[in-house]
């Protein structure tokens, strides 16, 4: 039987969950299962990853039933219903094609993968499969960022006119961000993907009229040869300008803050330092969810942190979708609109001009339109 017949049949059943396999287990993999077992009506089921020790090591420690070091095998699983894929972004397109034809409905994480042609085949597969692909933006879900629109749609500040993000640490957690030919790029790709959607969520989804970016490498040159610094301007239809502020050169811990300026008011949300205790430690802190970057001397120490950032909300309402049947608030589409503002900021930053959208591009990689291949 396959994993959608499955759940049709658990449709009116009291004791319907969705069954859930996790591709990956190393940084984001353990904020997926952390958040999933906050979700009543989800049940992790199994684990891959192909260092067959980190699986069997990762299974042990959220008590999931199997684990695999080829992700092909669990998608055998009848039983699995839907599959969140933690991998490098290089591995995206491939997994999730897979997932799809196997029947499962897939959360990919962020960015939805490296180019537009690969986006375009990951929902075509999906959508042929009749399974639901689904972003994972978990800011849309966080609780400060969720008032901060409501205040906004409420008209408690008028028309939009300037909104801001940005993220800041000093630098990513896994090593394969740091390679552009696995990641696509630096900080824009890695971090400025939260901030567009972001802008597009917090606006209602209006479409992105241009992107201007400007893009450097200041710091952490031996280690990529991607952006560690960006900043992004984007144009929005009704007239709102977005800017985004991204660093991989921050020190002393994770930053996160938006604001919402309009017509007739504005409104700041700083995600993290309003919900933290200032500290200062000779060995440094170790955050839940923000490894990325050192947390030695002066930081902010987070409390509750998986559900100021979202992620429970998020995989609660990721599960909600696939048990009744609805659209996800993010959808690959969503991913795809992304990425094609992130195509257009690399290049910008290589051009020195603003990009109108739509983009058309058959650039491998966001990377390779800001600093040419090497021959």
């Amino acid at each position: 039987m396959s994993s959608l017949k499955a759940l049709g049949k658990k449709k009116g059943s009291q004791m319907e969950k969705v069954r859930v396999g996790l591709v990956g287990s190393q940084f984001i993999s353990s904020i997926h299962a952390e958040a999933l077992r906050t979700v009543p009506q989800a049940e992790i089921l199994a684990v891959a990853s192909p260092t067959d020790s980190h699986a069997r090591v990762f299974a042990e420690r959220f008590s999931i039933p199997h684990h695999f070091a080829d992700y092909r095998k669990m998608l055998e699983m009848d039983e699995l219903d839907m599959i969140v894929l933690g991998l490098p972004n290089a591995l995206h397109c491939e997994a999730t094609v897979a997932a799809a034809s196997a029947g499962k409905h897939v959360v990919c994480e962020k960015p939805l993968c490296l180019n537009l042609g690969e986006a375009d085949r990951m929902i075509a597969a999906c959508r042929e499969a009749k399974v639901k692909l689904m972003y994972a933006e978990e800011l849309c879900f966080a609780p400060k960022y969720v008032r901060l629109k409501k205040l906004l749609d409420d008209g408690a500040l008028g028309r939009p006119t300037l909104v801001k993000q940005s993220e800041k640490h000093d630098g990513p957690h896994s090593p394969h961000f740091w390679d552009v030919e696995r990641s696509g790029g630096g900080v824009t790709i890695d971090m400025g993907c939260h901030a567009i959607e972001f802008f597009r969520w917090v606006l209602g989804k209006p479409k992105i009229l241009s992107v201007y970016a400007q893009m450097v490498t200041q710091v952490h040159n031996k280690k990529t040869r991607g952006d560690d610094n960006a900043l992004l301007i984007l144009e929005f239809e009704g007239g709102c300008v977005g800017l985004a502020e991204e660093s991989w050169t921050k020190l002393g811990g994770m930053d996160d803050r938006a604001e919402v300026h309009g017509s007739g008011g504005v409104a700041y949300a700083d995600l993290l330092h309003g919900n933290s205790i200032e500290t200062y430690s000779l060995t440094g802190v170790d955050y839940a969810v923000e490894k990325a970057g050192s947390t030695v001397g002066w930081s902010f120490t987070i409390y509750e942190e998986l559900w100021n950032y979202g992620f429970p909300q998020e995989f609660s309402h990721f599960v909600d979708c696939v048990l009744n049947d609805t659209e996800p608030l993010e959808t690959g589409e969503d991913g795809r609109v992304v990425l094609a503002a992130v195509f257009a900021a690399y290049k910008s930053a290589g051009t020195g001009c603003k990009v109108c959208l739509p983009l058309a591009t058959d650039a491998a990689k966001p990377f390779d339109l800001w600093v040419p291949p090497k021959s």
